[in-house]
């Protein structure tokens, strides 16, 4: 064989070989293709039952392009009689919050006593819990709100007070000023107590480092625990889950008495302030729960009180406390006005009684019994003459 031929047949296989590789890569592409069609027809199905299932909570943006529920993307559904719904209502949570003692604090006794107790609950547990522990930025706005509106009111009893004791002088009444009186500094003193407890607390408030730790205990509830639910409702379902949580808190909250630790189970309110300092640490010390909710945060949109309106509820209550100051004082000059003309009055009829008997007096004795009843004090004699 000579050279040429012994290229021609090495230029046959050359090219054999090329078309089988064309082939088996023509054949891998095409299974890549279907693979990815398939994958691509299954997150399809799923997207569609994803829609249907979050169908009333399905948001569009103005150029129609959808949009995400929130749901999606947290670890629970809702929450409901004091429990929090997760993955689809096959699973239920209700929290206990726990407040313990200071166990370096007790006695040798106490603390064997407090671990028997421990113990105890330990062995009496039939079912998983877990213990979640939350730290807060105490927040004394609220005490401080309340502290301020108790001090303006004792402040508002003072002043009644001090009309009370003011008419009782002028009326002569010395007993019951002096009753009055008493209860007044009584009230003063209380007064003086919460300005100084306010004025400590708004300092303490001022400090950020204040923090509030929190324990918890998480009880979980299966409804599959309980057998085939598919023939319940999902009211039903709520039902039996409450009542199999509810059993199970009220057991752990004894059993942790006898460890000297108090308990209460978490309402839904409480429930969705805990999750909402979870979700919102930064923004829950500078805006609570509540306030979110009085402010209608959770609304598709917020408008703020009028400007008009507010000022007008400020000035009907300006009216209101300068209404009192005004009453105050004119119950008092109205009574010295009174007490004036009564006392005339009284002065009055003495000397007409006087003039009945001028013939049977000297005119000296005549002359100074009118000085001396001009210059009479009218209540002092009516209090000390029986």
């Amino acid at each position: 064989m000579d050279t040429i031929q012994l290229l021609n047949l090495i230029l046959a296989i050359v090219l054999l070989v090329i078309v089988v590789l064309g082939v088996v890569a023509l054949i891998i592409i095409l299974k890549i293709r279907s693979n990815k069609s398939q994958v691509a027809k299954d997150q399809q199905i799923i997207s569609s039952k994803q829609n249907q299932t979050n169908e009333n909570t399905k948001m569009i943006t103005r150029n129609g392009d959808g949009i995400d529920s929130i749901y999606k993307f947290m670890e629970f559904d809702s929450i409901t009689d004091n429990m929090i719904v997760r993955k689809n209502a096959k699973q239920y949570v209700m929290v206990i919050e726990c407040k313990g003692i200071n166990y370096d604090l007790l006695s040798e006794e106490e603390k064997d006593a407090v671990e028997a107790g421990f113990v105890a609950l330990l062995n009496t547990l039939r079912f998983p819990i877990q213990l979640y522990v939350q730290t807060r930025t105490l927040n004394l706005n609220a005490l401080i709100s309340k502290y301020t509106a108790r001090t303006n009111d004792i402040r508002d009893q003072i002043l009644r007070a001090d009309a009370q004791i003011q008419s009782a002088l002028n009326k002569g009444d010395e007993e019951t000023a002096r009753r009055l009186q008493i209860d007044r500094n009584r009230k003063q003193n209380i007064f003086e107590y919460g300005q100084s407890i306010e004025d400590y607390t708004v300092r303490i408030s001022g400090n950020k480092n204040i923090l509030q730790q929190k324990t918890y205990v998480i009880v979980s509830y299966y409804p599959s625990e309980y057998g085939d639910i598919s023939k319940y409702s999902r009211e039903e379902v709520n039902d039996i889950a409450f009542s199999e949580l509810y059993t199970r808190c009220q057991t752990l909250i004894r059993a942790l008495a006898s460890a000297e630790v108090t308990g209460k189970v978490l309402s839904s309110e409480e429930l969705a302030e805990l999750l909402y300092v979870a979700y919102n640490r930064d923004e829950s010390e500078k805006l609570t729960l509540r306030d979110a909710l009085d402010a209608e945060y959770d609304r598709l949109y917020s408008t703020a009180r009028d400007i008009l309106e507010d000022r007008k509820r400020k000035v009907e209550m300006q009216i209101e406390r300068d209404a009192e100051k005004v009453a105050t004082k004119s119950i008092i000059k109205a009574d010295t006005i009174t007490r004036q003309e009564r006392i005339r009055r009284v002065k009055e009829r003495a000397k007409s009684m006087v003039d009945d008997y001028k013939d049977e007096l000297s005119k000296p004795l005549y002359d100074e019994t009118k000085r001396q009843i001009d210059k009479a004090n009218v209540d002092e004699i009516v209090k000390n003459t029986p």
